[in-house]
């Protein structure tokens, strides 16, 4: 590993975790030449893995873009950088072994770990995703949102009351 301040290839790992999803390794190391200390990550590599556009043309899918998408939901909510990690991390798991996916399949994948998490970064992420044109569209996805969660609750309300 070379060093990313003096580009030397000596180096010498002080300390390894993994992550609690245990699909990433960190590892701490310090250079033996100019002593600057850095973080290195280390996952497991999504072979092959290729993204159908809706064109149809077909990319390498990128892990970075996706997380880029998901921090620009997120952003200036409470969501921590640990918890985007994780959730990319599930998306990668879920798409794993799989050589071809749409971005359909991508999005809403993304769409359910995100109402999960923060419904505000959820709305944020499928009016990008689902090209929201006026404010009728949010009104649609935030009435879905709310009559899901109604009925939801009186389902909850039903069995406490049949006990």
């Amino acid at each position: 590993m070379k060093c990313p301040f003096c580009r030397c290839d000596n180096d010498r790992v002080i300390e390894t975790r993994t992550s609690d999803d245990g699909f990433v390794i960190r590892r701490r190391r310090a250079c033996q030449s100019c002593k600057r200390r850095y973080t290195t990550y280390e996952r497991m590599e999504i072979v092959n893995t290729r993204v159908v556009k809706r064109d149809g043309t077909r990319v390498p899918f990128d892990r970075d873009k996706f997380r880029q998408g998901v921090e620009r939901a997120c952003w200036k909510r409470p969501v921590r950088e640990a918890q985007i990690s994780e959730l990319v991390a599930s998306l990668e798991t879920a798409l794993e072994g799989e050589t071809e996916v749409s971005t359909q399949r991508i999005g809403e994948l993304a769409m359910e770990m995100l109402r999960k998490l923060d419904e505000i970064a959820y709305i944020r992420f499928a009016s990008v995703y689902q090209d929201f044109a006026n404010v009728q569209d949010f009104a649609r996805a935030l009435q879905s949102m709310t009559s899901e969660k109604d009925g939801a609750q009186e389902a909850a309300a039903a069995e406490n009351d049949g006990e």
